[in-house]
């Protein structure tokens, strides 16, 4: 492959999942910020590309039969680009099916539990007016352990999230499991969760898609405006 992938990106976890595969992959893009704060999800332009207004999504100019196809949700986008390349989706059809598994896990279950933790544990309190829910809180912080513990007994039976290979799953559940800290969990009850959140944060490759646009990262996440925007105020 010689043509770039257009990224359409913002540096948050679910931006990560596809700025390491891509790294990972060794594949070539191009870089097309999409900032969520500003309303940039809402272009006509974009929403060509991603109906539902989120990023990350990509434009292949040499998809199936050679032509371009554009894809959204990054579960569907990192399913895609294993595919492509034939890396990273498993060795074997039985392992290619437990990498869909928690490929979907993490695409159902810890991206929007812990995301709702952040919303409600960091970004609700600062709202006109505060919005400090208790209930809430709670609500979304212990579900998010529970899952990581689900996550922590795994990887007590294996290196890796699907098995002793490395995935796609891992590069789909490593960038939100890594934001233990913002959803006030804990780790040192969580040996085996630590070990493989130091074992994927040591690859080139994910230290290379982590760092895509970080100087951006939060940029505007307390801004009245940028909330509207981002909280579903606004649209």
């Amino acid at each position: 492959m010689t043509t770039p992938i257009d990224l359409y990106y913002w540096p948050t976890p679910n931006g990560w999942k596809i700025t390491i595969a891509l790294e990972e992959m060794e594949l070539p893009y191009k870089l097309h910020l999409v900032n969520i704060g500003k309303g940039d999800q809402f272009d006509p332009e974009f929403l060509k590309i991603a109906p539902n207004n989120r990023m990350p999504a990509i434009v292949d100019p040499e998809g199936p039969d050679g032509a371009p196809i554009p894809i959204f949700e990054s579960g569907a986008i990192l399913q895609y680009l294993a595919r492509k390349t034939g890396l990273f989706g498993g060795p074997t059809e039985r392992d290619r099916i437990a990498v869909d598994q928690w490929l979907m896990w993490q695409m159902g279950g810890l991206g929007p539990m812990a995301g709702q933790a952040h919303h409600f544990i960091k970004y609700a309190p600062t709202m006109d007016p505060p919005q400090d829910l208790p209930y809430a809180k709670d609500r979304y912080r212990n579900e998010t352990g529970r899952l990581l513990r689900v996550l922590d007994t795994r990887l007590g039976e294996s290196e890796y999230v699907a098995g002793d290979f490395y995935s796609i799953a891992d590069m789909a559940i490593w960038p939100w499991a890594s934001l233990w800290e913002g959803q006030e969990q804990t780790i040192e009850d969580k040996p085996n969760l630590a070990r493989w959140l130091d074992l994927v944060a040591a690859r080139p490759a994910v230290q290379r898609g982590r760092a895509v646009a970080e100087e951006s990262r939060g940029a505007g996440a307390t801004d009245r405006e940028a909330q509207k925007i981002l909280f579903g105020q606004k649209g």
